[in-house]
């Protein structure tokens, strides 16, 4: 009986009416039909018989009596005369615990040739972020096994975070190194209008078969329609919030935004809105909150959510940028200086931050870490006079330990992409740098699954004035 589960939910959700409507204008990306009856969102078949085929589209616009519609696979072999067939539902994923360590196309179906996923339960790919009063608090620490990111810019379960950089910078990398060595109990990878080439890349150099056991990947490289890159995006998140409903410790990799609001403003552009901020139509600025207030906490588990952001010619107020700083919970930057310098990763630590450090690290740990990066504040300050040899030993106490302790501080950051940093190693190095001690206890609290004490919470940091 379980195996005709699937076969009868079907036939429970077939509608055995249909709507049908035809085409009657092809115009760039758009398809303009003459009927079916449907709603906005609602997926329709474009029958294409000159390819024997048919093409799935969404309704994106309706204007007097005429349906538009975009299509995710392309809009070859289409033609005036076309039937479209409304199939009564909005994109809908299936979700199970048999998708981890699957590859997914937009639409939620397998890319990666190894069968159906069967699953009886479907979330829809578009749904409303938890109600602001039932997210739970982040009281505890999320590990990435990046010694930068855990050290000086640690992170909480379900917290939202950009990283920040130009191309080439490692964003990938660092991606892979956080999917293989968190702590978190799955990774959900959305790839957004990623190179062709790059996604098996990813895959198999990046994220490893270690990582892929406990991931999911939903994948839509920039060759295919921007529906469809858009639409990836909500996939990646419904699934995500499948395994938060589930209560589980998410870790959600998205690359990238930049792509996703590039999508966004074609299909914009498309259905006749009028360009605003440097090309971006208004509702780009209206969808990138709608998408990324998806993760985070609910009253059943977490998403911690990672974003990249690709930010053109290194500008980090350019609109994508600023907008999407504005709504997450902190920033980390990635150095192209550093990078030509073959430090890796890249993490501009002093221009990084994470807005809930207060409330998933403790008093000493705070400590040790507000003197790691004076100190590299300091050295950098006056690195063009250590450079030069202008400036004389013994001249400023401050100075002097900023170049005491460089050597060691770049040997903390610097990190192989095969290298392993638990937790624990990453909070002792640091102390010994800084010469502080963290207590045991609190660096336990750390390790055990990123919890502090039996509550979950970590101790409640000291006054500012302690941390000098």
């Amino acid at each position: 009986m379980e195996g005709l589960a699937k076969y009868l939910d079907a036939v429970e959700r077939a509608d055995p009416i249909k709507y049908v409507g035809r085409v009657t204008k092809v115009l760039g990306l758009l398809v303009e039909s003459r009927g079916p009856q449907a709603v906005i969102g609602e997926v329709c078949q474009i029958i294409v018989p000159r390819l024997g085929k048919a093409a799935y589209a969404e309704v994106v616009g309706l204007r007097e009596d005429a349906v538009q519609l975009m299509s995710y696979e392309g809009l070859e072999g289409i033609e005036v005369g076309c039937q479209v067939v409304a199939t009564g539902e909005l994109l809908q994923v299936p979700v199970s615990e048999r998708l981890l360590g699957r590859v997914l196309d937009s639409m939620g179906r397998p890319a990666d040739g190894k069968g159906d996923i069967a699953s009886e339960t479907f979330y829809p790919a578009v749904a409303r972020p938890p109600d602001a009063l039932t997210r739970k608090r982040i009281t505890r620490r999320v590990v990435t096994g990046v010694r930068a990111i855990d050290g000086l810019t640690p992170l909480g379960r379900g917290q939202r975070i950009g990283i920040f950089a130009g191309s080439g910078v490692g964003k990938s990398t660092i991606m892979g190194m956080i999917a293989r060595n968190t702590d978190a109990d799955v990774n959900v990878i959305a790839l957004i209008g990623e190179r062709g080439r790059e996604v098996r890349e990813f895959i198999e150099n990046d994220l490893g078969e270690e990582g892929l056991r406990r991931s999911v990947v939903i994948v839509s490289t920039s060759d295919t329609p921007p529906l469809s890159r858009l639409r990836g995006a909500y996939v990646a998140s419904a699934v995500a919030e499948y395994f938060r409903d589930q209560g589980k410790d998410v870790m959600l990799l998205f690359d990238s935004v930049t792509r996703f609001a590039r999508a966004q403003r074609e299909v914009g552009l498309a259905i006749g809105e009028p360009p605003a901020t440097r090309g971006y139509t208004p509702s780009v600025f209206d969808s990138m909150p709608k998408l990324l207030e998806r993760s985070g906490t609910s009253d059943k588990g977490s998403i911690t959510g990672i974003y990249t952001i690709l930010v053109d010619g290194d500008d980090m107020d350019e609109p994508i940028a600023d907008t999407v700083r504005g709504i997450l919970d902190g920033h980390i930057v990635l150095s192209r200086r550093l990078a030509e310098r073959y430090h890796y990763p890249a993490v501009d630590v002093l221009k990084s931050i994470s807005r809930l450090v207060g409330s998933v690290t403790g008093p000493i740990t705070q400590k040790v870490m507000g003197f790691v990066r004076k100190t590299m504040a300091v050295y950098e300050e006056n690195e063009d006079m250590i450079t030069i040899g202008a400036y004389v030993k013994g001249s400023n106490p401050a100075v002097d330990e900023a170049i005491a302790k460089r050597e060691a501080v770049e040997e903390f950051l610097v990190q192989t992409v095969e290298e392993k940093a638990p937790i624990a190693d990453t909070l002792k190095r640091l102390s010994a740098i800084a010469g502080i001690a963290i207590p045991a206890q609190e660096i336990s609290a750390y390790a055990s699954e990123g919890r502090a004490g039996d509550s979950g919470a970590v101790p409640r940091p000291e006054p500012r004035e302690d941390f000098a």
